[in-house]
């Protein structure tokens, strides 16, 4: 079958690509931000990409369309699918008829710490020898791709609460019908599509409804709002972790790089990875309860765990050279931007931390988290934050409030040549963005790699 993806860049529908290649679809795409590493991934894989939207893409030869989310009406190969009437689904419909039926499927949801965490279950999976399936919105170092179809039954899925596409606005993750499903946090985010938390609390009970009596959900202990969606009604087996939950971890250094994990107050073992942060210590423990529900021991899980490297651009090392260190991150929400920062403080002491963001998200060009957004940054010295062309908010309140840490430009090299004047050894720049970031990185890289 000829399979064409419309928004073929996107973490998702790569890693669909990938699926459908392995399954023996010709696969074509098209994309307008073509960007690594997905867009590398893929044409790793032979995957012919089109940069651009244009009717021209649709062809009659293409047996069917799969219309990524972030597509909409006007555009123009939607337009032109649907006015030939032309065969066309979802990703995540897609996913759920051609690959997930008949397997057990292990979705990992929340605000934050999916990619991660899905990553790890996976790798958990993998080293104990069930050769899992996965489709993760970010590309696992272990792993060197986004997805594969693996052995059955086990498949691990990164569950996005986003809404599925322009003709289904339900949240992604209602057609996964997991056996296994995760729930890490729950907070506002995606401002685009929902008008507040309750909102996105009801997709959440749409998903718990999905889960079989004889599956099982793993929940975080510390959060509010998962309690209040599971106070709605939950009819499948339940675990918790952190806080007072179950699944509890005690960590043997200020950056959570060791831990021992306890469950139901008995130490199963020790954590020792490459890892650091509290976020990611919790992220571990429910990693390590989804894999016991698919029969994997704690402490093989534990094991497992020691040889995890994380997916790509999350707080990944890209340069080091004369001191100065380059990590390059996807955190785009306050609590993330936190969560990374404080993880890097606890590991590098007093060295100073220079964060450079793109406020980029839909939620974040909003405005949704303005307030936040100061005190998320506090544990960097210095700031420089990039004022992007379509932004609803005042940016200059939140470097008012920065006490002269915060900076703020509309010019991607200017920011480039204030950090190369700027750095020394000892630091460590933190890049900050869900997306390319105007080619930030590699220009930074190029210029202190003289």
């Amino acid at each position: 079958m000829n399979l064409h993806i419309v928004g073929i860049c996107g973490t998702f529908m790569g890693g669909l690509a990938l699926l459908a290649r392995e399954q023996g679809h010709v696969v074509t795409g098209s994309d307008a931000s073509v960007y690594p590493p997905m867009s590398t991934l893929l044409k790793e894989q032979g995957i012919n990409i089109t940069e651009g939207y244009s009717a021209a893409n649709v062809s009659e030869a293409i047996d069917m369309f799969v219309i990524g989310n972030a597509m909409s009406r006007g555009n123009p190969e939607v337009e032109a699918i649907l006015d030939r009437g032309i065969p066309y689904t979802s990703g995540a419909q897609w996913l759920a008829e051609n690959v997930l039926a008949g397997r057990w499927t292990i979705a990992v949801a929340g605000t934050h710490g999916k990619t991660t965490t899905a990553s790890m279950v996976a790798w958990v999976l993998e080293v104990a020898g069930l050769s899992p399936g996965f489709l993760i919105g970010g590309v696992p170092i272990n792993f060197g791709v986004s997805a594969r179809s693996g052995r059955a039954p086990f498949f691990v899925v990164e569950a996005d609460e986003y809404d599925t596409a322009f003709f289904d606005k339900r949240s992604k993750f209602v057609h996964y019908r997991p056996r296994t499903a995760v729930l890490n946090n729950l907070e506002f985010d995606h401002a685009d599509i929902f008008p507040d938390i309750e909102a996105i609390k009801t997709q959440f009970h749409h998903l718990v409804r999905t889960v079989p009596a004889s599956g099982r959900l793993v929940v975080n202990a510390t959060d509010t709002a998962l309690k209040q969606v599971l106070d709605r009604g939950c009819w499948s087996e339940l675990e918790t972790f952190a806080g007072g939950g179950q699944w509890q971890a005690k960590p043997m250094q200020p950056d959570c790089g060791k831990f021992d994990v306890l469950f139901e107050g008995t130490r199963m073992g020790q954590v020792q990875w490459q890892l650091i942060g509290e976020h990611n210590m919790h992220n571990a423990l429910a990693a390590i309860a989804a894999a016991r529900h698919a029969g994997v021991s704690p402490i093989d899980a534990i094991n497992a765990l020691g040889e995890f490297k994380n997916a790509r651009r999350r707080l990944e090392v890209r340069f080091q050279k004369d001191g100065i260190t380059i990590y390059d991150d996807f955190a785009h929400h306050p609590t993330e931007i936190a969560a990374t920062l404080t993880a890097l403080r606890n590991s590098v002491g007093d060295s100073r931390i220079v964060a450079v963001l793109e406020p980029r998200s839909n939620t974040m060009r909003m405005g949704v988290h303005q307030a936040a957004l100061a005190e998320a940054l506090t544990k960097a010295d210095v700031v420089e934050l990039f004022r992007p062309a379509k932004l609803d908010w005042d940016i200059a309140e939140v470097v008012a409030s920065g006490g002269g840490r915060i900076v703020a430009s509309d010019n991607i090299d200017t920011i480039v040549d204030r950090l190369e004047e700027m750095v020394k050894s000892g630091d460590h720049i933190v890049i900050m963005s869900n997306g390319g970031f105007g080619g930030l990185h590699d220009k930074l890289i190029e210029r202190l790699s003289v």
